[in-house]
């Protein structure tokens, strides 16, 4: 994992979505589909230049955040602001409809 990207467990999530705009994928390493969205996770966490942050949580070793935010599918991606959830996606996602999502809640200033 680059470090563009942050690994969240049940013991982080919680602290490091608390303030700012974080972008959450909730993934398992064998789902294909969540395995397609990662590239495209490092190039928003490029793009976004620490005005938002990119983390993944595996849903099979880290259940309660995806139990809090009743992760149903992964992919699954949710926009949290200062740890409210803001907006979600299901599915893999293009590289714009997710930054265009992070643009909304962290705007350059």
């Amino acid at each position: 994992m680059a470090d563009d990207i942050v690994e969240l467990n049940d013991a982080t999530f919680g602290t490091a979505v608390a303030k700012g705009v974080t972008l959450v994928d909730f993934w398992a390493p064998w789902c294909g589909p969540c395995r397609m969205q990662t590239p495209i996770l490092h190039e928003v966490a490029d793009a976004m230049g620490g005005r938002a942050r990119v983390a993944k949580v595996n849903v099979d070793e880290s259940v309660a955040p995806a139990a809090k935010f009743g992760v149903r599918s992964i992919p699954t991606l949710v926009v949290l602001k200062d740890g409210q959830e803001v907006e979600r996606f299901v599915g893999v996602q293009p590289k714009a409809t997710l930054l265009s999502a992070l643009e909304r809640h962290a705007p350059a200033k």
